[in-house]
């Protein structure tokens, strides 16, 4: 069957352009080699952070404004909730980047924040402060319950008449004549006019994908997540404990308190980058002893609270570009092609945005958000 258009990968962001291109009255056909949600891409662990006052770049500010437009527009859709406010305590030396950057980002567009020093977190907060640490406290921040938010948006897709195949791999696309020719293992065929490719980690390795992703410099890093018993739950919950993210001496760490609503709750904390470069399907997906003991470490020393057993463990993959800004665009050499790609772990916050995007760039070749910093063709 032919289609107007074939999103190939339902994770976070490619589920979410399905339902957006499908809700338009498209004919759409999302492949996906997994379940949706699938429990081997990045569009997993539970919960994700969510926040506006954004320290990568100010620009980035619009799109999230939207995006909880539109997270808010799916929870009345499902009558669930998907977002929980705890509020994110960005923290780190008082002259880092990212703080001043988050700080900037908050004051430029008006978000509600306010600025501890060392001593007000020791005090109102359940983190242990480096001496010299100062942290902008964002209110209008917490989490994502994500496998949810996925499944909700390929839930909302099939219902405005999207077809979603899963268990489905893709063997090759043929992209000649400004069309698009997927062939399936075991040799169906599956056509479209356009195609939006979200394939996430696969992106980088997939064969099928191989000149698709020729000129783009992905580099897939392996990354662990791990929850832990609270030793004083009291005080690891908000308004005690907030999300956050700290950067200190030994790295970037960042932690979610635990979601009420899972019935093996426990405080997630992990290492923010730094992992071993890797692909899709060669990654290590146990967890080892260095793994935990680098997180156990930040634990004992600046959340100490939440130093009990580990609870459990995933094994999860950022897909970096060079400059960690997203790759969102129509491909330089194939315009039937949107990419959605590249989120170097902090992208799954505006998967909701970048549903709409999609939508818009396969319907008007347009957006209305500027682009610029993700275009896909930066690279050379």
């Amino acid at each position: 069957m032919h289609h107007d258009v074939l999103v190939l990968g339902l994770g976070g962001m490619g589920s979410a352009a399905l339902a957006h291109l499908a809700a338009r009255g498209l004919s759409a056909v999302g492949l996906e080699q997994d379940d949706v949600p699938s429990l081997r891409g990045s569009s997993v662990g539970e919960t994700r952070v969510i926040r506006k006052a954004y320290l990568e770049d100010p620009r980035y500010v619009p799109l999230l404004l939207r995006a909880y437009e539109l997270w808010r527009e799916l929870e009345a859709r499902e009558r669930a909730t998907l977002y929980v406010r705890t509020g994110c305590l960005v923290l780190g030396p008082r002259d880092h980047a990212a703080v001043r950057g988050t700080l900037a980002s908050a004051e430029m567009h008006g978000l509600p924040h306010a600025v501890l020093e060392e001593d007000e977190v020791r005090a109102r907060l359940a983190l242990v402060p480096v001496p010299g640490d100062r942290g902008v406290l964002e209110e209008d921040a917490g989490f994502l319950r994500v496998e949810a938010c996925t499944a909700a948006h390929a839930r909302w897709a099939q219902a405005s008449g999207a077809a979603v195949r899963t268990k489905t791999r893709v063997a090759s696309v043929d992209l000649a004549g400004g069309k698009v020719r997927a062939t399936l293992e075991g040799g169906e065929t599956v056509t479209a006019d356009k195609m939006v490719v979200s394939a996430g980690a696969w992106l980088a390795s997939a064969p099928g994908l191989a000149e698709i992703a020729r000129a783009l410099p992905l580099v897939v890093e392996r990354q662990a997540q791990l929850w832990f018993r609270s030793r004083a739950p009291e005080t690891t919950g908000p308004p005690r404990l907030p999300v956050f993210i700290h950067f200190t001496g030994a790295g970037t760490f960042y932690g979610l308190p635990p979601d009420a609503q899972n019935d093996a709750p426990g405080v997630k904390v992990c290492r923010h980058h730094d992992g071993e470069a890797t692909q899709a399907d060669a990654l290590d997906r146990t967890l080892r002893p260095a793994d935990e003991a680098a997180v156990r470490g930040y634990v004992r020393a600046h959340l100490p609270a939440a130093d009990g057993e580990l609870l459990r463990s995933r094994i999860c993959m950022y897909t970096n570009t060079p400059d960690e800004h997203f790759l969102v665009g129509e491909h330089p050499r194939w315009p039937q092609v949107v990419v959605l790609g590249g989120f170097s772990g902090h992208g799954y916050k505006m998967a909701s945005v970048m549903g709409e995007i999609a939508a818009d760039l396969v319907t008007k070749g347009a957006s209305r958000f500027d682009l610029g910093m993700f275009c896909v063709g930066r690279f050379g």
